[in-house]
C-alpha cells in the first residue's frame, strides 16, 4: 500500500511553487521524516489524505488538474485519437472532428502526468501535435 500511496501522490500532485509535479524520491524521503504508518486495513485513499496531511509542513503539495488543447493534424489524428481516449488518466472535454481530416480535442488530466501526456500525444503524432495548455 506504501508504494500504491507513493505513485498516487506522485501522479496527482504538484509542488505548487514551480508547478512541476514531486519525483517518487522525494516523496519518500519526505515519508522518512515524518514517518507515516500504513495500515493495511485502511483504503488507499484515506491513507493517501493521512499522508499528505504529514507531508504538508515538509513539502509544498497541492493536486490540480490541467486542461490542454490539442491539435493532430490528419495524418496522424486517427492513430493519436486511439491513444488519447485511451489513457487512462485522461478525461476528454472536448472532441472535435475538423474538415481538413485533423483532431482537435481538450482533454483534463492530472497535474502530475502533464509530461507524459506530452509525450502520448508527441509518440502518437511523432512531434507534429499542437499542445497548448489552457489552465
Amino acid at each position: 500500500k506504501r508504494n500504491r500511496v507513493i505513485t498516487y501522490i506522485a501522479r496527482n500532485a504538484v509542488n505548487p511553487q514551480n508547478g512541476l509535479p514531486h519525483p517518487v524520491t522525494r516523496i519518500e524521503l519526505a515519508l522518512e521524516q515524518v514517518r507515516v504508518n500504513f495500515d493495511p486495513f485502511k483504503s488507499v485513499d484515506d491513507l493517501v489524505k493521512e499522508t499528505v496531511k504529514a507531508l504538508r509542513p515538509i513539502l509544498p503539495i497541492s493536486f490540480e488538474e490541467r486542461r490542454i488543447a490539442a491539435k493532430f493534424p490528419m495524418d496522424y489524428a486517427a492513430r493519436a485519437y486511439g491513444a488519447v481516449s485511451g489513457a487512462s488518466y485522461v478525461k476528454m472535454e472536448k472532441n472535435e472532428w475538423q474538415n481538413d481530416g485533423s483532431w482537435i480535442c481538450v482533454v483534463s488530466i492530472p497535474a502530475g502526468m502533464q509530461e507524459d501526456f506530452f509525450n502520448l500525444a508527441n509518440a502518437a503524432a511523432k512531434g507534429d501535435a499542437l499542445l497548448k495548455i489552457l489552465e
